[in-house]
């Protein structure tokens, strides 16, 4: 009985993996450095064009490299999205 409810069911992982090319829209959550991050779970990536006042910002971002050990990676800003929620 309890599989008719939990069908088609799956966990998201705390660190996902990207693939150079992949697109997705991400906050912009921090600066570390000199670098613009956007934090997707516990994995990272530095946006290449973003700016510190795009911080707290929704971005539509490029993955250009990723290490799937370290959960760190390197994206691009394809475009601000909107505004933060808080």
């Amino acid at each position: 009985m309890i599989e008719k409810y939990t069908r088609g069911w799956s966990f998201r992982s705390a660190t996902p993996s990207f693939e150079p090319g992949q697109e997705i829209s991400a906050f912009l959550t921090g600066v570390r450095g000199d670098d613009v991050v956007a934090r997707v779970g516990d994995s990272t990536l530095v946006v290449d064009g973003a700016t510190p006042d795009d911080v707290d910002r929704k971005a539509r971002i490029k993955v250009t490299e990723f290490d799937d050990n370290d959960h760190d990676g390197r994206a691009e800003l394809l475009e601000l999205v909107g505004e933060s929620a808080f």
